[in-house]
C-alpha cells in the first residue's frame, strides 16, 4: 500500500486544543471531507462516531485509525491528525492517542477497507515511525514523514 495514495497535504495537520474524542472525530470529519467532494463532514463525522459505537478504534501505544463506510465516492480517502495532548480513546492498553490516521472507503469496497486497515496497523507498529511524527511540529514535515515511509522486510 502506498500511504500517498490516501493523504494529500491538507488533509495532514498537527493540532492542538483538542481535548475530546468527540471533537477530533468533528476535525477528521472536516478533513476527509477534503478529499470527498460533495460529502457533508457532519455526515462523516455522525458515520465515525457510529464505528466507534460498535468498539474503540483505538489500537494502543498513542495509534488511532477511526474509519467508516459512506457515500459514493470513488477511492478509500486519509487524513492524519497529529495532537499535541493525546486523547481518551479506549485503547486496549489504556493509554490516550495523539496519532489518529482517518479512513473514508466506498461503502461497497469491504475486503479494501480491511486491507487499508492491516496495512495501517502494521505501519503503525513501526516504533520508529510513531517517534518520528511526534517530534514533527509542522504540517509539511508530518506529510513529508508518513508520505516516505516503507515497510522493511524483517523476515530473512
Amino acid at each position: 500500500m502506498e500511504i500517498s495514495q490516501l493523504i494529500s497535504p491538507e488533509r495532514v495537520v498537527c493540532l492542538s486544543g483538542i481535548n475530546s474524542k468527540k471533537r477530533l472525530l468533528e476535525n477528521l470529519g472536516q478533513l476527509l471531507s477534503l478529499g470527498a467532494a460533495g460529502t457533508d463532514p457532519t455526515d462523516i463525522f455522525h458515520h465515525l462516531v457510529d464505528r466507534e459505537r460498535l468498539g474503540s478504534t483505538g489500537l494502543g501505544h498513542g495509534v488511532a485509525l477511526p474509519h467508516a463506510r459512506m457515500g459514493k465516492h470513488e477511492k478509500a480517502i486519509g487524513a492524519f491528525i497529529k495532537l499535541d495532548k493525546p486523547v481518551d480513546f479506549d485503547s486496549p492498553d489504556g493509554q490516550p492517542a495523539d496519532l489518529i490516521f482517518g479512513l473514508l472507503v466506498p461503502e461497497e469496497h469491504t475486503s479494501e477497507h480491511l486491507e487499508i486497515l492491516a496495512a495501517l496497523a502494521g505501519m503503525f507498529s513501526d516504533h520508529e515511525l510513531s517517534q518520528s511524527l511526534r517530534e514533527c511540529s509542522r504540517n509539511d514535515e508530518l506529510f513529508q514523514r508518513l508520505s516516505s515511509w516503507q515497510q522493511t522486510d524483517n523476515s530473512g
